[in-house]
């Protein structure tokens, strides 16, 4: 499944990283993509648990980045260049991963209903950077980890990630 999902996680964590970018050189760049990447990946995982939805996501496309690029200020019209990579974003896990990355105690339910699903071979260590940043990841992702800054994002689509969190929830709705 995760061939699948390569391009959404790897489109929607470039997006996350553009809007709210790293401050400081390459090192902080390459941790804020890893935490990034790391919460876009659960959140992936989350939104699309089986092999059929992360298919039928290839069919269909996530969507864009369009109403994410207006909610965060970022829509210039013309001014945005269009780029290919923006009709891979997915809104859903990008507010899902927002969220993931601004709450910790939601991050390891999160990480935990992975593991509860039993379909995901990724371990709490995989997401070290995602569930125990350390102070260098923090400073790296002070942007993107801002509870303030990424909340319009983070808003969207908050109350489907508590729904799909709940241990009681089905994947057949």
């Amino acid at each position: 499944m995760q061939t699948h999902l390569s391009p959404v996680i790897a489109a929607t964590a470039q997006w996350l990283t553009r809007s709210f970018p790293a401050p400081g050189g390459a090192l902080a760049a390459a941790l804020c993509e890893a935490q990034a990447r790391q919460a876009v990946t659960v959140a992936a995982w989350l939104r699309y648990p089986t092999e059929m939805d992360a298919a039928l996501l290839g069919l269909a496309g996530p969507g864009g980045s369009a109403r994410l690029d207006w909610v965060t200020g970022a829509d210039a019209g013309d001014g945005i260049p269009a780029h290919a990579w923006r009709t891979w974003v997915d809104e859903v896990v990008a507010s899902w991963a927002a969220c993931l990355l601004t709450d910790p105690e939601l991050a390891g339910r999160a990480v935990a209903a992975l593991r509860r699903d039993g379909d995901h071979t990724g371990t709490p260590a995989e997401f070290r950077r995602l569930l125990a940043p350390d102070g260098t990841d923090r400073r790296a992702a002070a942007l993107l980890r801002h509870p303030d800054l990424v909340a319009p994002v983070a808003r969207l689509h908050h109350s489907g990630l508590l729904d799909r969190l709940d241990p009681d929830h089905t994947l057949i709705t």
